[in-house]
């Protein structure tokens, strides 16, 4: 079953710029500079946003001269792959039994 810290991480996932930015991720190290121009949000926002994202576990920062660069962290999208598709097994596993909880 899903675990508190896999309903925080898809609160954290929900907002949708900060699945914009997941996914750019998944491609690629990004900077700042990157993300602003790839998002179009506002700097500050970006890095309102970054700061959720590292707060979570979702990425990892790289200081490079004057610049930081994000990279997305793959294990902790895979522990939540992993676990929509136990959620989905165990869906699967009802509709096949017919299981149901009488009234």
């Amino acid at each position: 079953m899903m675990t508190s810290v896999d309903t925080d991480l898809m609160r954290v996932l929900a907002d949708p710029l900060r699945l914009r930015i997941v996914t750019l991720l998944a491609h690629e190290t990004l900077c700042t500079t990157h993300l602003v121009a790839e998002t179009g949000a506002k700097q500050t926002n970006l890095s309102n946003h970054m700061k959720v994202l590292r707060e979570a576990g979702v990425v990892d920062t790289e200081p490079c001269g004057r610049f930081i660069y994000y990279k997305l962290k793959p294990e902790v999208i895979e522990a939540l792959a992993n676990s929509f598709a136990e959620l989905a097994t165990i869906a699967g596993q009802t509709v096949e039994t017919g299981r149901k909880r009488a009234c």
